[in-house]
């Protein structure tokens, strides 16, 4: 009989079960999956998975990059079956069973796609040049490199003009991430900025969050919204609703109203699509940008093929639009599916996929949060204390969870923001000059 432990990974007469993303859909199933009668390949073109509901901490100086990240080796390697390769997966070929990566091709029994998702621009591509986004932890290293020196910037710039373009922070998007990063640089303002580059007026700072919906958090309760909006604004941030940018360049963003915002950093947090890869086109709902799928996660058109989280379309019946790409439909759709392959493996049935969900909330400021669970609506000090601790629960590894907790104490305690480094300074698009200030704590 057959044994995990006693065999090599390339020796093991299971079926081979490839999944292409090491997110949180695709890290749930290899969990899942481990110690099951399936050989598991994990494809990711990053060797870490990365806790994205934090990248805005790491953006704006609170976290260090290693705190929410985590090794997959470091996690699959217990795993007997589970084998790890660091590739892009550039094409599928259903026909052959076979995918096409950067590093040579593999053939499969099952394919489950979890690639998440990219930055949809939608169609605005001069924004799509210029603007900053906040989907890894090399862009919310630039992020942080970048406003760290426009701060160093101002400092040596005596045109007035020219110091307040550096000072002014565009946010396109008042969904959690442009809502949560708003409030992070609306506190650096008020601590960091006002009392460690105090030959600048903290108030020259300007931070705008700009968004085509008549309030921010548009998914939220109207309750939510309503609170975080009273947040923002009492923090200072100058939030403008029914706009939207229609174009800009590295100095400047243009409005739909045809008014012009003068400034050197734009960061958009406007929307999600799918990050699809070709041969599956069949399967593929071009206005949503996702793959659509069966209540099994089957992709339709192909078999053994399967698609979940944000790159998943789903119609259910109280979803007939498909699950919000947010990760905790990612983790139930996976998690379903791991339990699906198991009950296949044992010659069970699938059973369909029901999406459950658990409520939303997001995080403004020290003591500033919103939740929405239910019916239920609320903000305040119970609101960001439920938040920290559904974020630290979550976060992959003890280390991490310790390194976090740390680092919020010690913020808390301080006021301060703890990783003001420029390590690798950052070039902004549409300029050959490269504005390197190598900065200090």
């Amino acid at each position: 009989m057959w044994t995990l432990d006693k065999h090599r990974y390339d020796q093991l007469p299971y079926p081979t079960v490839i999944v292409v993303g090491g997110g949180f859909a695709g890290l749930e199933i290899v969990q899942k999956l481990a110690g099951k009668p399936y050989k598991i390949l994990l494809l990711d073109k990053q060797n870490h998975h990365c806790f994205q509901p934090l990248l805005y901490q790491v953006a704006t100086a609170s976290l260090s990059s290693d705190s929410i990240g985590h090794p997959f080796r470091r996690t699959v390697g217990p795993m007997p079956n589970v084998a790890f390769r660091m590739a892009e997966v550039k094409r599928v070929v259903p026909e052959e069973k076979r995918i096409e990566t950067s590093v040579g091709d593999y053939t499969y029994d099952i394919l489950i796609l979890a690639l998440g998702s990219t930055t949809n621009f939608f169609g605005n591509r001069q924004m799509a040049d210029v603007a900053m986004q906040l989907k890894s932890i090399s862009q919310a290293l630039d992020i942080r490199s970048d406003f760290l020196q426009e701060f160093e910037r101002a400092m040596v710039i005596h045109d007035e003009e020219e110091r307040q373009r550096c000072l002014n922070f565009v946010i396109v998007g008042a969904g959690p991430t442009g809502v949560e990063l708003a409030g992070a640089l609306a506190e650096i303002r008020r601590t960091v900025l006002k009392h460690e580059y105090r030959e600048l007026e903290s108030s020259l700072m300007r931070i705008v969050l700009i968004d085509s919906n008549d309030r921010v958090l548009k998914n939220f309760s109207e309750r939510s919204s309503a609170n975080a909006l009273k947040y923002l604004q009492g923090l200072g941030v100058e939030v403008r609703l029914n706009q939207r940018v229609t174009g800009g360049d590295s100095d400047r963003i243009v409005l739909d109203d045809g008014s012009l915002l003068e400034t050197n950093t734009v960061i958009w947090a406007a929307g999600v699509k799918g990050d699809l890869i070709p041969g599956l086109e069949l399967g593929v709902n071009e206005r949503a940008n996702r793959f659509m799928v069966d209540r099994t996660c089957q992709v339709q058109g192909y078999s053994d093929i399967y698609a979940v989280g944000d790159i998943a379309l789903m119609e259910e019946p109280d979803w007939p639009r498909g699950h919000p790409q947010v990760a905790q439909a990612a983790i139930q759709q996976a998690r379903n599916l791991a339990h699906n392959l198991i009950r296949r493996a044992n010659g069970h049935p699938m059973r369909p996929f029901s999406y459950r969900d658990k409520g939303s909330m997001a995080v403004i400021g020290r003591r500033k949060a919103v939740v929405d669970i239910g019916r239920s609506s609320f903000g305040g000090t119970l609101a960001w204390l439920m938040w920290m601790f559904i974020h630290v629960i979550q976060l992959v590894g003890f280390r991490n969870r310790m390194m976090v907790l740390f680092n919020w104490a010690w913020k808390y305690i301080s006021w301060k923001n703890t990783i003001r480094l420029i390590v690798r300074p950052y070039m902004r698009k549409g300029t050959a000059v490269t504005r390197a200030f190598v900065a200090q704590e």
